[in-house]
């Protein structure tokens, strides 16, 4: 399980990195590098989505799974958690960014936090190294979180470093579920799950570049759908054949 702890740790190491040094680092970088990350999301979720099996499911799953989080107001309770990890951090040390603004910080928290735990290069990779014991996807994927957490720890401070934790959660029950789930599934199944999660993916994108300001959170349930509603579909597709 090296993969999931050294993710982890490019987080909290770049978090700590941003919020200590990010004064060294030229303001133009701060301020454009943001951007970058946002187009990498949607480049990944573009990228994932071209893997589809079948363009209904995806499009089901993902209405279906964005109702359950709409009515559940998941994202609002993210959030809330997410508030209480912000204050705890912010009792040992100051806040990084006294002037942002509380609704801009929080929106970026949540925005961050589904591009280090929900991409489908973390979900996947997790499992791949706990069925192959092959953690590359998860070391390739720390590089990036590396500098992610650097470039927004430097406006969000050490908070950032907290996101380690429920990734490295999620990485590890899936690195220790890989074994019995992977037998569960074939490759059409896996092909919707990564489409739905490159739409999350893309959606998160547009949410970190500021274009459109969606509650993607709420989208999440779609990914536990995802694999489900595939299996379903596949039976009655077969039934009229």
């Amino acid at each position: 399980m090296i993969g999931p702890v050294i993710n982890s740790a490019a987080i909290i190491i770049g978090s700590g990195v941003g919020a200590l040094f990010g004064d060294k680092i030229p303001s133009d970088i701060q301020k454009r590098m943001p951007i970058v990350f946002g187009f990498a999301s949607m480049g990944l979720g573009i990228a994932m989505v071209m893997k589809l099996n079948s363009l209904p499911v995806v499009i089901l799953t993902l209405l279906i799974g964005t109702i359950i989080g709409e009515l559940i107001q998941l994202e609002e309770k993210i959030t809330v958690l997410a508030g209480k990890l912000k204050q705890l951090v912010e009792k040992f040390t100051p806040p990084q960014n006294p002037t942002i603004q509380q609704n801009e910080y929080m929106d970026t928290f949540i925005s961050i936090l589904i591009l280090f735990s929900m991409s489908g290069t973390g979900i996947f990779g997790s499992m791949n190294e706990g069925v192959t014991g092959d953690a590359s996807l998860l070391i390739v994927k720390s590089f990036l979180d590396f500098f992610t957490a650097i470039i927004f720890a430097i406006r969000l401070g050490l908070p950032v470093a907290t996101l380690a934790i429920p990734q490295c959660l999620i990485q590890l029950i899936l690195f220790f579920s890989a074994s019995a789930l992977l037998p569960l599934t074939d490759a059409k199944m896996v092909a919707d799950f990564s489409a739905v999660g490159g739409l999350v993916m893309f959606a998160t994108g547009f949410r970190i570049c500021n274009i459109v300001s969606y509650p993607v959170a709420n989208m999440i349930p779609a990914l536990i759908l995802a694999m489900p509603v595939s299996a379903l579909w596949a039976g009655i597709m077969i039934q009229f054949h």
